[in-house]
């Protein structure tokens, strides 16, 4: 017999005269595109020694060591050239939040100071400014066209890593539901994306901005090949508005909807087994004049398929304010097609309300219209003035207080009277990104 032996051999350049597959070119063209960015900026954090148990606040928050304090803050990000002319760069809100100072440095060595242009806190997009110096854009990809299985490849500054690389595929898209959002129609990849990563690059083979990389799901607290990223058409459509005005200015169509489940289509007596079933309609809205009932289950928006709440949540949030979109719905078996003009949020809809004193310094709206199931709890703090009783009490922009003195409360009413006929002081339960918590106001 033979004797085995373990043989290494170098891969070759070329194979029957044809050379082998490379993404080398590809990336040398997709390179300059992608920028680091580099941030420093300050935050007040309360120095209480009990502040992480409200029970103690409630008794200790008058301490000088409960005062709030400034502490300084630094991260790393990735981000992308959209517009060399004019020197625009999209990135997630969370690498330039609370910056003060932001540098961006290109893969030739230059590095610019960069200010802001505006953001989107609830889809995590957000637009900087460079100066317009030799600038080279990423070409724009149709994120609409991908399937699962498409090879992509994900660039950006892991652990301040300055342009990594790395590939993989789609493995799935239009991710929801999973709260690391206010708006998510995420693409899901294996490619690995680490900190550092968010705001960078996701392409195409062809070298095509097919997506912004925003988030993994690291519950070991390593990449575990479940990354995100926000659709580069999603992404362009926010930036344009952002341009524009300095922010997202959405529109509201009037309704609370739920996913259609088998059970209700048999119900409600149609064949159809997707789509949004309005629950209700909110009086004096867009959708109560366009004539809009409970029980209609919405299908399409502008042409496009809705699998379910959260697909009609997107396609209604990335729609401009005022602007006229046709949908189609079922009502009693029967296929209705209905132009339906979009409404801007007023400020008298509960945009920035003060509630009571008891919460001063601090605005509160009615949650999105589109919440995902029917009568899910929560009014959201859009502002907080710094060193306001609110402010000191903890409370923050984008807190979404879900019960008070464990009554839960659904609108801005109910929080309203929540707090009117609370004798003592105030026990918020709170949602802030992903972690829920207890908070004591006296």
């Amino acid at each position: 017999m033979a004797a085995s032996h373990n043989v290494v051999a170098n891969l070759p350049l070329a194979m029957d005269g044809q050379a082998l597959p490379s993404l080398a070119p590809m990336l040398e063209g997709v390179l300059p595109s992608v920028v680091n960015i580099s941030t420093e900026g300050k935050v007040t954090v309360r120095g209480s020694p009990f502040q992480s148990d409200p029970f103690f606040e409630r008794f200790f928050n008058t301490l000088p060591d409960s005062q709030p304090r400034q502490r300084r803050t630094r991260s790393l990000g990735s981000g992308v050239i959209i517009n060399s002319q004019l020197g625009y760069v999209v990135t997630n809100h969370h690498v330039i939040e609370n910056a003060d100072e932001i540098r961006v440095r290109l893969d030739d060595g230059r590095s610019f100071d960069a200010k802001v242009v505006g953001a989107d806190p609830e889809a995590d997009v957000a637009v900087i400014r460079i100066p317009p110096d030799n600038l080279k854009a990423i070409e724009i990809g149709n994120s609409d066209e991908l399937r699962v299985g498409d090879f992509v490849v994900a660039i950006g500054n892991p652990f301040g890593l300055s342009q990594t690389a790395t590939s993989g595929i789609v493995s799935a898209l239009g991710r929801t539901g999973l709260g690391i959002e206010g708006y998510e129609d995420f693409i899901q990849t294996d490619a690995s994306i680490n900190q550092g990563n968010s705001g960078g690059a996701l392409v195409n083979l062809r070298g095509q901005l097919v997506g912004v990389n925003t988030a993994i799901l690291a519950r070991g607290g390593g990449n575990v090949g479940i990354g995100f990223a926000i659709p580069a058409n999603m992404a362009l459509r926010l930036t344009s508005q952002i341009i524009e005005y300095g922010e997202v200015r959405r529109g509201r169509l009037g309704v609370i909807v739920q996913d259609l489940t088998p059970g209700l289509a048999e119900a409600f007596g149609i064949e159809t087994r997707a789509g949004a079933l309005i629950s209700r309609v909110m009086p004096d809205s867009a959708a109560a004049d366009a004539g809009l009932r409970e029980g209609d289950v919405i299908t399409l928006v502008d042409g496009r398929a809705v699998s379910g709440a959260a697909e009609l949540r997107n396609l209604i949030g990335l729609a401009r304010a005022d602007d006229e979109i046709e949908v189609t719905y079922i009502r009693d078996r029967q296929e209705i097609r209905q132009r339906i003009r979009i409404r801007a949020v007023q400020a008298g809809t509960g945009q920035g309300v003060q509630i009571s004193d008891k919460l001063a310094g601090a605005l509160f709206e009615d949650v999105d219209e589109f919440t995902g199931r029917e009568g899910q709890p929560g009014v959201r703090a859009v502002e907080v003035t710094e060193g306001s009783p609110a402010w000191q009490a903890g409370l923050r922009p984008s807190d979404l207080i879900l019960s008070v003195n464990r009554q839960l409360v659904f609108s801005l009413d109910d929080l309203a009277q929540a707090v009117k006929h609370s004798a003592r002081g105030l026990l918020l339960n709170l949602r802030r990104g992903d972690s829920a918590f207890y908070l004591v106001i006296p």
